[in-house]
């Protein structure tokens, strides 16, 4: 079995082993657990904040107007649904599609971090405020951070975090899509830069990545700072 089974596999257990998740009380209250969905080995993750509610009777992330949109922005780009990985926060709907609470981000939080970890993605595009301050470690806010890509650290994988604004923003709000649109078509490049390095633990050992308990942020590039979108 290649790595690519073998990752694919070990995604799937381990959805099989969330679906009966009973972290926070949100459990519940679902219809189902919304764990994740498309290629086991993708080179870029989509993360969301958490289900709505075609996505909790679907078990699917970013499904309905926004994930249309979504697909739309992604294949602007050269890119299908099928061959990126995208997830939420949260596994499980909150009430009225109200904000997560920090406990329940808090219990979900593993999930996401193993996602990533089984995954192995370059980027991870962060959508909206929950999932950029989660993993970025900052309280800034979308609107300040949205296309200034970062290197973090997860768990035991360095990856390149890249903001952006979710595609309901765009929904809500139609002057947000050229926003959306400039900032999705920075992500070819950003994909094609070389992989980040894993962390040198001391000068007289290999390389090697220390694994971290939550996220670690490692570099921030220097780029103008957008304000005013909301």
């Amino acid at each position: 079995m290649g790595e690519q089974e073998t990752r694919a596999v070990t995604l799937a257990a381990y959805a099989e082993e969330t679906s009966a998740c009973e972290r926070c009380a949100l459990a519940a209250g679902r219809t189902r657990v919304v764990f994740g969905s498309g290629a086991a080995g993708a080179e870029l993750m989509l993360v969301g904040e958490a289900p709505g509610f075609q996505e909790d009777q679907e078990g699917v992330p970013f499904v309905g107007a926004a994930g249309a949109l979504l697909d739309r922005l992604l294949a602007a780009i050269g890119l299908a649904r099928a061959e990126v990985y995208a997830v939420n926060v949260l596994k499980c709907r909150p009430p009225g599609n109200r904000d997560p609470l920090p406990d329940e981000i808090a219990a979900c939080e593993p999930h996401l971090f193993r996602q990533i970890e089984l995954v192995r993605p370059r980027v991870v595009a962060s959508l909206g405020n929950v999932a950029t301050r989660l993993l970025s470690g900052r309280d800034h806010g979308i609107t300040r951070v949205h296309g200034r890509e970062q290197e973090v650290t997860v768990g035991d994988r360095r990856v390149l975090l890249y903001p952006l604004f979710h595609p309901a923003a765009a929904l809500y709000t139609p002057s947000m899509l050229r926003v959306l649109e400039e900032d999705f078509a920075r992500i070819p490049a950003l994909l094609g830069r070389p992989e980040p390095a894993a962390r040198v633990v001391d000068a007289g050992s290999a390389a090697r990545v220390t694994p971290q308990p939550r996220v670690v942020r490692e570099r921030e590039e220097l780029e103008p700072v957008q304000l005013g979108l909301f």
